[in-house]
């Protein structure tokens, strides 16, 4: 298994019970593709560089988690049709493996 990192920010605004469903659904997607969550950090309400959206704020968290390649076009697949997340990136991290 690889190791990667997962940045994404939602709507800060949003309600924490939706933002926590979101935190378990990517979570689930990881584990079920037979991944491993190393940590979960909450970086919480940030300055955007530019509007997205409308937005000039996001909430933003980092997992660090372990994977195979393979599964990492499926943990994509569910970010994207995922209404709450507004923007991610997976990062293969080649330093922890």
């Amino acid at each position: 298994m690889k190791a990667y990192e997962l940045l994404y920010f939602v709507n800060p605004v949003i309600e924490e019970d939706v933002r926590e469903a979101t935190t378990k659904r990517i979570d689930s997607a990881i584990t079920s593709q037979g991944g491993v969550i190393d940590s979960i950090e909450e970086w919480g309400k940030r300055k955007l560089a530019f509007d997205i959206n409308k937005l000039t704020d996001g909430d933003y968290t980092l997992i660090e988690f372990h994977a195979e390649p393979t599964s990492i076009a499926e943990i994509n697949r569910i970010l994207h049709i995922t209404d709450a997340v507004v923007r991610f990136i997976v990062v293969r991290r080649n330093d922890l493996d």
